[in-house]
């Protein structure tokens, strides 16, 4: 994107088909509906296995890429990535970049560890990883990624990737093919040392940082220090993007807007949200309170922001979005073309 600017996604529910009822076509059909609008820059959809039963996300993107020609394509966020293999990923992963001419953005993330939920354990259980595993095999991944996707002779031999003189083909059209990493680390879950990790692993491995359920004064506090292990690490913080992935939820009473978005986000997660935890990453209540919140971090210097319509009426909530929110925070046709995202 250009200097000084923020596009603007839309995050589709690829599980709307088991919770819903929602037909595959209207799946798609909505992220054509999305590209149509002309303000609109990226499309992203969520990955599971088994623990969040939904269409699988690359077939999925593969779906949308035929029917649409401008759009970004992308998954908030690839959670099964360190469950994957990284040649068949990376063959599916260069094969939709092609498909798409160009326009995949890979979000990679550790996903669930098995504490948190048991659906999170038997998903890895199934797929026979261990939960500790996880950030290790993650940064392997994308090391293995990066050199499947660039070297006709490409070579990796970690602790649990490994392959020989390996001609991947064919290669992502962009090349580099971007990597970003997926994280919101929390000092009270990972303590102090946990979060350094975090933070290091995303300046020495991505091209970008995804978050989402961040306050912004922490989004603040990491971006800083994530520019400074940048440089140490001998890269420019200039080709750095960031990302972040937010819900709104726009109602003139701010206290019905959160009950439409707890009832949304309950369901959806299985679990009892707090307001805090509702509103860490959805904006709810009246329009001009949710164009505050979203400008916040566009201040901030998020590059990208993925908004989630969350209510009772999504498609009113996705109207209010694309003719309301963004002409509210300045994002037109014009100003669109103008800062295309990369």
């Amino acid at each position: 994107m250009s200097e000084g600017s923020t596009s603007f996604g839309l995050t589709i529910s690829n599980r709307s088909l088991l919770i819903r009822g929602v037909e595959a076509k209207e799946v798609i059909d909505m992220a054509v509906k999305a590209e149509a609008t002309g303000v609109l820059q990226a499309i992203w959809v969520g990955d599971s296995i088994l623990s969040k039963p939904r269409l699988e996300c690359i077939a999925l993107l593969g779906a949308i890429a035929g029917c649409t020609s401008r759009l970004r394509l992308g998954v908030a966020c690839m959670a099964t990535i360190t469950q994957r293999n990284p040649v068949v990923f990376g063959l599916q992963w260069a094969s939709l970049d092609v498909i798409s001419a160009g326009r995949t953005y890979l979000a990679a993330c550790m996903g669930y560890p098995a504490s948190q939920h048991p659906a999170a354990a038997k998903e890895l259980e199934v797929m026979g990883i261990a939960s500790k595993e996880r950030p290790g095999r993650l940064e392997e991944m994308i090391q293995a990624l990066r050199v499947l996707w660039s070297d006709e002779h490409a070579t990796f031999h970690g602790k649990y990737y490994s392959f020989e003189d390996v001609n991947l083909l064919p290669k992502p059209i962009q090349q580099p093919c971007p990597i970003t990493i997926a994280a919101t680390p929390r000092e009270n879950n990972i303590g102090a040392q946990g979060v350094e990790r975090a933070l290091r692993r995303i300046a020495r491995y991505a091209d970008g940082w995804m978050t989402n359920q961040i306050k912004l004064e922490t989004f603040k506090d990491y971006l800083s220090r994530i520019q400074i292990m940048l440089v140490e690490e001998g890269r420019d913080p200039d080709q750095f993007k960031t990302s972040l992935y937010y819900g709104i939820c726009v109602n003139d009473d701010r206290d019905e807007a959160f009950r439409e978005a707890k009832t949304f986000l309950d369901a959806y997660y299985l679990r009892n949200f707090t307001r805090e935890g509702v509103e860490i990453w959805t904006a709810c209540g009246p329009l001009d309170h949710c164009v505050r919140c979203i400008q916040s971090f566009v201040d901030a210097g998020v590059d990208h922001i993925t908004i989630r319509p969350i209510g009772r009426d999504l498609d009113r909530q996705f109207a209010l979005y694309v003719n309301e929110v963004l002409p509210a925070l300045g994002v037109t046709r014009e100003s669109t073309v103008a800062n295309k995202i990369r």
